[in-house]
């Protein structure tokens, strides 16, 4: 199995990162959690024009009918710079669902529309419901429009979520691939975030001066950096080896995804403690922006599925194999 991604897929990361880096994003997301979702929606809209709203749809439905490791190429650039919304839903999980019961709905999504997804009991809330255009009830193995009903409070002040009730169903499908999706494109997200905290607290970490020195020259500090540096870089592989048992279609894809989504949660979070201890007192303040990736790490550690979960998935898989 090769694992290096090609010229292509580092460009395509590239121009996302481009995109982003120009955005100023912690203004936007700050928007986003004061409930201004306007300035995200302008950026989402952006993002559509670059392909990434239509990576997984089919050309036929205006679409770039791409695969898992575009999907994870993207996805974890959208996490390195924490892009508030349902990333996931809109990108990975709805158009799955709708290829199957409503493939009328997907031009809209790589166009620009936004999209939110419920499944209770694993995702038992849809993700920002008051700010998409499309809010889908994935339960008892049918789907349905949603009606958005009470909101819920997050860890992540950009991730507003609300209780969903069913609408008007749009046929039966499977949600174990939706399911799968959301998952690897949550993994991916939580590598992005996870590299971006380390290279902002690798960045402090060269300034802060204590006792007269850089703490970064501190052998203590140098390990805890290089740890959460070793801990991205083998989770990296389990990420792109996980696209590539979807793409080919492989029977131990589930079982890849879950490796995949707690390696990289596992770092990411390594990466947020080590943050918040490098940065001090001053991490805690929701004035400083690394306050806008740690807490989006801390809610992602559960979304579409808990590390528990996915550790029982992997364990389950080979026990049988």
């Amino acid at each position: 199995m090769r694992f290096a991604l090609d010229s292509s897929h580092q460009d395509f990361a590239a121009s996302i990162d481009a995109l982003l880096t120009k955005s100023d994003m912690p203004s936007v997301i700050r928007s986003w959690n004061d409930g201004d979702t306007e300035p995200g929606k302008k950026l989402w809209q952006r993002l559509a024009e670059t392909g990434v709203n239509g990576l997984v749809i089919s050309e036929e439905h205006d679409g770039l009918g791409a695969d898992a490791v575009d999907l994870v190429v993207a996805l974890e650039q959208l996490g390195r710079h924490a892009v508030p919304g349902p990333v996931v839903e809109t990108i990975a999980v709805a158009p799955t669902l709708l290829a199957s019961v409503a493939p009328e709905r997907l031009s809209a999504l790589a166009e620009g529309s936004l999209a939110t997804v419920a499944a209770p009991p694993r995702t038992p809330f849809a993700l920002d419901a008051n700010a998409v255009d499309l809010v889908l009830l994935a339960q008892d193995g049918t789907v349905s429009l949603g009606v958005p009903g009470e909101a819920k409070a997050s860890v992540d002040l950009s991730r507003k979520l609300y209780e969903v009730s069913a609408g008007e169903s749009l046929g039966s499908a499977d949600f174990s691939a939706a399911f799968d999706m959301g998952a690897l494109a949550t993994a991916a997200q939580l590598q992005g975030l996870g590299q971006t905290l380390l290279e902002v607290t690798t960045e402090y970490a060269k300034q802060r001066k204590q006792f007269g020195k850089v703490i970064g020259q501190f052998q203590a500090m140098k390990h805890h950096l290089a740890e959460v540096a070793v801990s991205l870089e083998m989770a990296r592989p389990l990420l792109h080896g996980a696209a590539l048992s979807v793409r080919d279609q492989s029977a131990d894809a589930s079982r890849d995804i879950s490796a995949a989504k707690v390696a990289c949660g596992d770092a990411a979070y390594k990466a947020a403690r080590v943050g918040l201890q490098v940065h001090g007192a001053i991490g805690y303040t929701m004035e400083h922006d690394l306050s806008l990736w740690l807490t989006k790490v801390r809610a992602l550690l559960t979304a579409w599925g808990t590390p528990s979960e996915h550790r029982a998935r992997v364990v389950e898989a080979l026990v049988a194999s």
